[in-house]
Formats: structure tokens, sequence, C-alpha cells
């Protein structure tokens, strides 16, 4: 019986780590996560880059995560306390394109006022929507319109806006025309 108790006792040992995580500068970093090799264990360090993690044994690998740094292994080879520097990576962000339902040509980025010149063409284009107020927040980003149902007969009024501009304020003009 005792040897069985002295059994489970070994295998729930577990050592805690802890450390502080700065950057190249030496500044601290908070919220970098930190995780035991292997395993889903894991930690995030304080608002002053400090951190606690209960790791198996000293013989782990810690992982820090930071986005826009690079990523390490740091073996702790029996050490209970340790102390690491996040390098950031070297690749640069590419330009950001604003993607979802909307024309994936442009994005509201590119147009800095609620107001766009559509071509027929544009309209044209096989986007797999049917209805025109689709079809117009489909191409131009800082057009919404949104579908009203109901019993009350306002289903057949949707009201459309442009960014900024309340729906008794938008105005639609096809071929030049007020609709």
């Amino acid at each position: 019986m005792a040897l069985l108790l002295g059994s489970f006792g070994f295998a729930q040992a577990q050592s805690t780590v802890s450390g502080t995580v700065t950057d190249e500068n030496g500044d601290p970093m908070p919220g970098v996560a930190i995780m035991e090799k292997g395993t889903s264990n894991g930690a995030t360090s304080n608002f002053d880059g400090q951190f606690s993690i209960s790791v198996a044994s000293l013989d782990a690998t810690l992982v820090p995560y930071f986005v826009g740094y690079r990523r390490q292994e740091i073996p702790l080879n029996g050490r209970s306390e340790i102390n690491f520097t996040m390098t950031p990576a070297v690749q640069a962000l590419n330009e950001v394109l604003v993607v979802g339902s909307r024309s994936y040509e442009r994005s509201a980025v590119e147009a800095p006022v609620p107001i766009d010149v559509i071509d027929a063409s544009a309209l044209a284009a096989n986007n797999g929507r049917v209805e025109i107020n689709q079809i117009l927040q489909y191409a131009a980003p800082s057009f919404n319109a949104t579908k009203q149902s109901g019993s009350d007969g306002a289903d057949h009024i949707d009201p459309a806006s442009l960014r900024g501009l309340g729906p008794d304020q938008t105005l639609v003009l096809i071929n030049g025309k007020r609709r």
C-alpha cells in the first residue's frame, strides 16, 4: 500500500518555473504566451513581464509566443528561474486588404468619402447577387442596405445608407436619373 501511494506522489510531482520576458530594449513584455513544449500547459506574462508556470519536470522546454516576434524554444536544463528576451521577426507585414462579402478589388480604405461612381459593367459582373441593393452593397464598400422582413408591409422597403449618412440622406442615380 505504501508503495502505491509513493508512486502516485511521484507521478504528480511538478515543478514551478518563473521568470521575466523582455523585448530587445530590455522592457518587460506583458501578454506573452509561454507554453510547455509538447503539452497544452501554459501561462501568460503579466504587466511586468513576469510569469510562473508549472511544468512536468525541470528538463522541459518552454516555447514563448507573441505576435510579431520570433518563436524560440528555451530548454530549462534543470533551472527553476529563467529570463529570456523576445526578438522581433524580421518579416514585414504586407498591405492589408479588407475582404468579406464585398468586392475584392476595392476596400473602404480607397474611398475616403461615401460617394461612388460605379460602372454598369461592374454591376453586370457575375457576383451571384440578384437584388439591386445586394449588387450595390457588393460593388460599393460605403453602401449598406438591410433586408427588412415582417408581416406589416415593411418588407417592401429596404432602407439604404452610405457610410456616415442616414437612409433619408441617400441618393442613388442610375444613368443620371433619380431612382
